[in-house]
């Protein structure tokens, strides 16, 4: 049981990942036909007892479509030739991804508008105001 360390509190179990390797497509000539060198990392985000629930929730956030409906979080690598390196990019991308996760935003804190904000506002009011009046029915001679 291999821990992975992510950021100074969170640590993965290396049981927690599961690598299923497949061919790769692309370059690699008479090797890429005979030897299973793309990973696909999978993940379960949902059951995890190493995320804590507030980077859990930004995880789904990030992950997008790499997330599938069993909270099931899956990661392929096949751009390099061996197995081994794409297994290692593999987890550096999830690992990257929870790093990500692990910083809470920062909240917004409402500003006050300045008084030239105000004032140009305003004046913007006033001739829009000025246009929508001059639009009226023209005072002509009724008869």
């Amino acid at each position: 049981m291999a821990l992975i360390p992510v950021t100074d509190r969170i640590a993965l179990d290396e049981a927690e990942l599961d690598f299923s390797f497949v061919r790769a497509s692309g370059p690699g000539g008479q090797n890429v036909n005979k030897v299973s060198t793309a990973v696909q990392l999978r993940f379960d985000l949902r059951n995890s007892p190493s995320i804590p629930a507030s980077v859990r929730m930004r995880m789904v956030r990030i992950a997008g479509r790499k997330l599938t409906d069993d909270g099931v979080l899956v990661i392929d690598a096949r751009r390099h030739r061996s197995q081994e390196r794409n297994r290692e990019e593999a987890v550096e991308r999830l690992l990257e991804m929870i790093r990500e996760a692990a910083v809470p935003p920062t909240p917004r804190r409402p500003t006050r508008p300045t008084l030239a904000s105000k004032k140009r506002r305003l004046e913007a009011k006033g001739r829009r105001s000025g246009v929508k009046r001059m639009r009226g029915s023209v005072g002509g001679d009724e008869s």
